[in-house]
């Protein structure tokens, strides 16, 4: 059955951590009040793609087996690429049944898609030099250095809390169901896709091999939304509005700025790592690629207001 698309934007929504939780209990309540506020902007008409984040979720999955097979040897160690599809598929249920349960309270003829992603890196991108991103459980000193003369992996300490696996986060090139979600967006259903940034695959002998690593799910959100010239991105977050001199007495809030105005308070480094950085980043990148676009970072409560230009902090390519 076809459904109804709405006649208003296209818009890929980044879903922050904070609408997702680190328990599945949690989670299940989390997901029930961002469903509500995604339905707001579908009630008006918005075409939405939602992409989220997955880092709790792949971390408990690959430590559950883990810790499974050093019980049991009949259970196998889950490669992190299938951990990480995994979690999409846990995380895009949930959101599937919140989102069709807010959808039907309203009597909205909508229906709700998930799609497993996987997302095209390069081998040769820097990040594979130096893994930086710890996945998996920990791990005495003794144990790490085994695993890593078995497996190839990297092992490192983190934070003195004992050692981990480190993968690289490299930068997304190409989505490869993105057709998929544009024709499934096109027949009018809520796309989930792209969670935790895709499954990271090399592309080689004409098929996809998956890699561990992780992928800044902004940053794929981006070229998601650039990918099929969707007329806005909306990264969520837990502020209202992108701020500088955060923080401090004078801090502001911005209500707009260009790509050039944001890489020059990305210079002053006005922007924390890990935080507000990487989502202006995901901004610039998809204007960059799709300069007729708009791209939005506000929060979830505010995220209909957001699109209707009364809030959030606007970003352009001039």
């Amino acid at each position: 059955m076809a459904y109804e698309k709405g006649d208003g934007k296209s818009v890929v929504i980044a879903l922050g951590g904070n609408a997702l939780g680190n328990t599945p209990e949690e989670q299940l309540q989390l997901v029930e009040e961002t469903a509500v506020h995604i339905v707001d902007m579908i009630a008006e008409g918005i075409n939405v793609v939602v992409s989220h984040g997955n880092g709790p979720q792949v971390g408990m999955i690959s430590n559950a087996f883990s810790e499974a097979c050093g019980h049991d040897s009949s259970i196998p160690e889950m490669p992190f690429p299938e951990c990480g599809a995994m979690s999409q598929g846990y995380i895009g249920y949930q959101l599937s049944q919140a989102l069709l349960g807010e959808l039907k309270r309203r009597s909205i003829l909508r229906s709700t898609a998930c799609v497993i992603t996987q997302t095209v890196v390069y081998p040769e991108d820097p990040a594979f030099q130096h893994p930086t991103k710890p996945v998996g459980p920990f791990l005495t000193e003794d144990e790490a250095k085994a695993r890593a003369a078995e497996t190839g992996a990297t092992y490192a300490e983190d934070a003195g809390r004992g050692w981990r696996m480190m993968v690289a986060s490299p930068k997304p090139q190409r989505i490869v169901e993105l057709d998929a979600i544009k024709d499934l967006m096109d027949d009018g259903y809520v796309v989930i896709a792209a969670g935790g940034g895709g499954v990271p695959v090399f592309e080689y002998d004409d098929s996809y091999h998956g890699v561990p690593a992780v992928i800044d799910k902004d940053r794929t959100s981006a070229k998601l939304a650039a990918g099929f010239d969707a007329d806005m991105l909306v990264i969520l977050t837990a502020v209202e509005k992108v701020a500088i001199n955060f923080g401090k007495p004078d801090q502001q809030e911005i209500d707009h700025m260009t790509i050039s105005e944001a890489r020059a308070y990305i210079e002053e480094g006005q922007f924390a790592p890990g935080s507000m950085l990487p989502k202006v980043q995901a901004c610039i990148e998809y204007l960059t690629e799709y300069p007729k676009g708009t791209a939005l970072i506000t929060s979830l409560e505010k995220a209909a207001q957001g699109l209707r230009g009364e809030t959030g902090t606007i970003i352009t390519a001039g």
